[in-house]
């Protein structure tokens, strides 16, 4: 257990000397959830690896780097109100939430996080994970299609979705608050694919930021790839 605090400790550091990590929040969070709680018991012992790693059902587990500036793309505060399309195992809602929700904030003023997730057994894999690591006050997940999004709880401040959709779903952009944020990756199943950040303005006209390429399993769903 210890060599593995202190390989991730490491890894935290890598992420801090490359600025992918910059903003004290995030950097605690991700110190604070270690990705190896989240692991099947076949993927732990590489759990510190800068890689994405198999979670079942044919997926991923994002790198500690692209949970990474995800989180530092999404401007995450405390109090906010966030949705992300795609759970896998619970790990990167968990970051969000430890981020959106810290313990020492009283309750009114504490974030939430609605995760869908669209491969039934991973949805429970995911409740299981948050439910087990203290997280089930601050993270909901909910099995659906998530590229339809979850009106129930909407409007958002920002979005993530952790799939590579063909365009953004209509119904996600009808979700977000105006100025909140949403990151999207998109791209082909076997092709190139862009990490994209939209803003929407008043108007409720998109502003597109292109972030870098990426590479994410596909997503599916109503508003997904026909896979």
């Amino acid at each position: 257990m210890k060599k593995s605090t202190e390989a991730w400790d490491q890894l935290i550091r890598k992420l801090i000397e490359d600025n992918v990590l910059h903003s004290k929040r995030i950097i605690n969070a991700m110190k604070n959830v270690p990705r190896r709680l989240f692991l099947p018991e076949r993927s732990i012992e590489y759990s510190t690896i800068d890689a994405p790693l198999p979670i079942g059902n044919g997926q991923t587990v994002s790198a500690p780097h692209m949970v990474a500036i995800m989180n530092e793309a999404l401007k995450l505060e405390t109090g906010h109100h966030v949705l992300e399309v795609g759970s896998g195992c619970g790990w990167h809602a968990a970051t969000i939430g430890e981020i959106i929700a810290p313990k020492d904030t009283p309750r009114p003023g504490r974030g939430h996080i609605y995760t869908v997730e669209i491969v039934k057994d991973l949805a429970k894999l995911a409740r299981e994970n948050i439910m087990r690591n203290g997280f089930g006050d601050r993270v909901t997940v909910i099995h659906g299609d998530g590229s339809l999004g979850y009106t129930e709880r909407s409007a958002y401040d920002r979005i993530l979705v952790t799939a590579a959709a063909p365009d953004v779903p209509p119904p996600l952009v009808n979700q977000l608050k105006i100025g909140g944020f949403l990151v999207i990756p998109i791209g082909s199943i076997h092709m190139f694919q862009t990490l994209i950040r939209i803003t929407k303005d008043v108007d409720g006209n998109l502003k597109k930021e292109n972030l870098g390429g990426v590479a994410f399993v596909p997503l599916t769903g109503s508003f997904g790839h026909k896979v």
